[in-house]
């Protein structure tokens, strides 16, 4: 059947594209496009079929077609084409630039991870800078989603050039981001579509940038205190250093919160999806989803994906990022550190106790964040705070319900390996973490 359509393809292709017309029969634009979009068409359905032989074979015959003039022209543009309507289907499906650029190379690799960036750059040239979300703007830097080519008809080469590949490699690379973009799940949408009218004229532009400022001077305490934490060779102060983290940003959320209490602040719980790769990625998710807990957040892990939703405010979002980032790098520090394992028959036990140390080390730093989040609110005191942040918390739960009304609540894996759960508890069990401003340099509060 998959010879058949192949057969059927290349017969659709010959006739279109004259290789069976009378001498001095010319082709025409319209007949070499219907021919591009036949091949591509019918490779990308190989590809979702599993038949990896057909692919390729198709692949080739878009390669021999290339002496028929204007063919490879014909071909670029209808990849472009399709490649562009791939990427606003996953926007119209939820998806983010961040999301897809990481699932591409998840699933494909960095190269095709590299071409998803160009094309998602090509494509927002369509939208007013006015019109696309703040945070997709910040997605769009971080992965620094430009148009660096000089024009799109040359963009292929330029892309072989910059790859060092042959023009045959761009063809399967895109074929294969094409259907992988066409495949892609349905997600709970995090915000406006590019080309949404942004919120602006009535002066809340203005005071979110005076928050943003806030945002960014709390933040740039916290990443410098993390930044410690990661470089340090002591586990002792890494572990003092993150807790001042989780303090600060805990502190900075209660602010928030009763700061848009009193002025009557009515903008809700956001979301934001964060990455949990492998290996290791059950417990690394736990980390995530302590951390989040922490931060009066909540963690959806989507585990074929690679990423966790996590839903909370704006600011605690922030928090549980770059602490994950920054627990996630010291815990395998440490966990590299305590060395590789085997049994007494000399079998490698490494995978297991690694897995183990990292539950181990998530439900104590879970706990040890908890322990600084409450002292962040302590310190805050006042009997105003406690039914702001109920309501908050309770805000956060109606989102989640909301976005996954038919979430089901996974249980913990079992760990097989004790000596990796105690090394991995004993790691992050090093210290007392009440207080150590001295470690830290950080002021006292009073």
């Amino acid at each position: 059947m998959r010879r058949a359509r192949m057969t059927r393809a290349t017969g659709v292709v010959d006739r279109m594209v004259g290789r069976r017309a009378r001498p001095g029969e010319g082709t025409t634009s319209a007949s070499r496009t219907e021919a591009a979009d036949v091949l591509i068409a019918e490779a990308v359905r190989a590809l979702s079929l599993g038949d990896h032989a057909g692919f390729r074979r198709l692949v080739v015959a878009v390669a021999e077609q290339a002496t028929v003039p204007g063919w490879t022209a014909t071909v670029r543009r209808s990849l472009a084409a399709r490649l562009r309507r791939g990427v606003t289907s996953a926007w119209e499906r939820g998806w983010q630039p961040a999301d897809v650029v990481r699932f591409t190379s998840r699933r494909r690799t960095s190269r095709h991870a590299r071409l998803a960036t160009d094309v998602i750059a090509g494509e927002m040239r369509a939208y007013s800078g006015a019109t696309v979300d703040a945070r997709w703007r910040e997605q769009l830097a971080v992965l620094e989603a430009d148009v660096w080519w000089e024009d799109d008809e040359g963009h292929p080469d330029a892309w072989c050039e910059r790859e060092g590949v042959a023009h045959a490699t761009y063809i399967t690379c895109a074929i294969e981001l094409i259907q992988l973009l066409e495949g892609l799940p349905r997600l709970p949408s995090l915000g406006p579509l590019p080309g949404a009218s942004a919120a602006g004229g009535d002066g809340s532009a203005a005071s979110h940038e005076r928050v943003q400022d806030v945002d960014q001077r709390t933040l740039g305490k916290v990443r410098a205190l993390l930044a410690k934490a990661e470089s340090t060779e002591f586990p002792e102060e890494a572990e003092a250093l993150s807790a001042r983290a989780q303090e600060l940003m805990a502190r900075h959320s209660i602010d928030h919160a009763l700061l848009a209490a009193e002025t009557g602040d009515n903008s809700g719980p956001a979301g934001r999806r964060i990455a949990v790769d492998n290996p290791y990625d059950s417990p690394k998710a736990v980390l995530l989803t302590v951390v989040a807990d922490a931060n009066r957040c909540r963690a959806v892990w989507h585990r074929e994906l690679g990423f966790s939703t996590v839903m909370g405010y704006p600011a605690d979002l922030a928090a549980v990022e770059m602490l994950f980032t920054s627990l996630l790098v010291q815990a395998t520090a440490a966990m590299v550190h305590a060395g590789p394992r085997r049994d007494a028959r000399g079998r490698s036990r490494t995978r297991s106790f690694r897995h183990a140390f990292l539950n181990a080390y998530a439900a104590r730093i879970g706990e040890r964040l908890l322990e600084a989040a409450g002292r962040a609110a302590e310190s805050a005191g006042g009997n105003d705070l406690v039914p702001v942040l109920a309501a908050r918390d309770q805000a956060v739960e109606q989102a989640v319900g909301a976005m996954f009304p038919n979430l089901a609540k996974g249980r913990a894996g079992s760990v097989s390996n004790y000596e990796g759960w105690v090394a991995g508890r004993a790691a992050a069990d090093l210290a007392s973490l009440n207080g150590r401003h001295e470690v830290t340099g950080a002021d006292r509060r009073h």
